[in-house]
């Protein structure tokens, strides 16, 4: 069955069905709009209740990537009325959440570009498969937003600050990077993926479904190669476990250290304000509960719809694509506590 850029079929198997999810929007990298996001809400609410259903697998159609985030011209042309923006992001963290409490195996299949909602619809599951083709990114804050679908919850539990790194930097990394990380489980061949998803429709999961799903992907599981964390990590560890960005600036500063360097001039080209808002997101979602982190992240990106350098990201960088992005304010100095504060302050309509 096909629902809006998704396919939705069951495999049969011995043992009960599994319920499979193929993103099917190669021309725009599999990107989420909210027609994708209502349709995959539904159908995994009617798989979580299915008793023939043991479990879910989500992977895109062969290309370039699995899912490279949200439909961003779409939230542009809706600029001049946030609040109808701002329920692309209601039902997208409510699908988000949905996934994070499903309560069947829900298996991502992350091959290709992975970035912003792509994130959203995998991380958040039980189980993490990761190939040789993999682009891992969050980059909101390159394009004046944060990183959210639940990034302030699973970022800042990323081990040694790297999690803070990856969402103020909006860093690139591949699959070898994700397992050392703890971001995916296992690395499985691109070519074994179709094998793997026929061994688990066959497979008994009656007990222990999380284990035994475990246990199939190990048998086509490959070793991960070595992370550039492995070197890194202390340096970023001691930059990025600052509480305000001017002190993470001057600790890259005085590292010495060519990823500090380059680092830095990463940093610069990103939203100063969008740097403060997830330096703090990410410090206050370290101790909340993930459905806490959804509620603020849902304050955020309302704030962010209402403000300047949301939409001024992406129309430099996505629709005009000149790269001649403006921040408002355009300088670290010039975003105060106050503003910030603005945008964590309770909202007329949380997400429920």
């Amino acid at each position: 069955m096909m629902e809006a850029g998704v396919l939705f079929e069951e495999l049969s198997g011995e043992h009960g069905d599994l319920g499979v999810i193929t993103l099917n929007r190669p021309d725009v990298l599999n990107s989420l709009n909210m027609a994708m996001i209502k349709a995959m809400h539904t159908q995994l609410q009617q798989w979580a209740k299915a008793t023939h259903i043991k479990a879910v697998v989500v992977r895109a159609v062969p290309g370039r990537a699995f899912c490279a985030g949200g439909d961003l011209r779409m939230i542009y042309e809706h600029r001049q009325v946030p609040m109808d923006a701002s329920i692309f992001f209601r039902d997208e963290y409510q699908l988000n959440r949905f996934i994070f409490h499903y309560p069947k195996p829900y298996i991502a299949f992350l091959d290709g570009v992975t970035m912003g909602g792509g994130v959203g619809i995998s991380i958040h599951g039980s189980h993490r498969v990761v190939t040789e083709n993999l682009l891992f990114a969050m980059p909101e804050t390159g394009i004046g937003f944060f990183p959210d679908v639940g990034g302030s919850y699973f970022l800042p539990r990323l081990p040694g600050h790297l999690g803070f790194y990856l969402g103020l930097v909006g860093a690139r990394i591949g699959g070898d990077d994700c397992v050392f990380l703890g971001i995916a489980q296992e690395k499985v061949p691109h070519d074994a993926l179709p094998d793997l998803l026929q061994a688990l429709a066959e497979a008994d999961l009656e007990q222990e479904a999380g284990t035994r799903v475990s246990s199939v992907i190990r048998q086509f599981a490959v070793q991960a190669g070595d992370s550039r964390f492995i070197t890194q990590q202390t340096v970023l560890a001691d930059c990025f476990g600052f509480s305000t960005m001017e002190d993470i600036i001057a600790a890259l500063t005085q590292a010495e250290h060519e990823v500090a360097y380059q680092t830095l001039l990463a940093l610069q080209k990103k939203s100063p304000t969008s740097l403060k808002v997830t330096l703090r997101a990410l410090h206050m979602g370290r101790q909340l509960e993930f459905d806490a982190c959804m509620r603020q992240e849902y304050r955020l990106a309302s704030r962010f719809l209402e403000r300047h350098d949301f939409m001024e990201g992406i129309r430099a960088l996505i629709i005009d694509k000149d790269q001649q992005v403006k921040w408002s304010p355009d300088s670290l100095e010039k975003v105060t506590p106050d503003e910030i504060a603005a945008y964590f302050a309770p909202f007329t309509s949380e997400l429920s």
